[in-house]
């Protein structure tokens, strides 16, 4: 199984669709990301990114969501 993970587009750099390339955070982590695979993406923008690609656009409503469940899962496996 595979996961990506949600991140909010800080900054962009490079105009060439296949160099693009983004500071995107998630929650207080701050890591570079390939943008290639969503040339539409924009500075404040959430994407889903897995192994360093963000591989779709998503709203900010959807990416909260992912992230009250990614919290839920860690407070499910701390109670255990």
């Amino acid at each position: 199984m595979c996961l990506a993970v949600p991140g909010e587009i800080l900054e962009i750099q490079g105009d060439e669709p296949g160099a693009r390339s983004g500071r995107v955070r998630f929650g207080g982590i701050v890591k570079d990301v390939n943008l290639a695979f969503v040339p539409e993406a924009r500075r404040g923008d959430y994407v889903l990114v897995h192994v360093g690609f963000a591989i779709s656009r998503i709203d900010e409503a959807e990416a909260v969501r992912i992230f009250e469940y990614l919290k839920e899962i860690e407070s499910d496996e701390i109670s255990r």
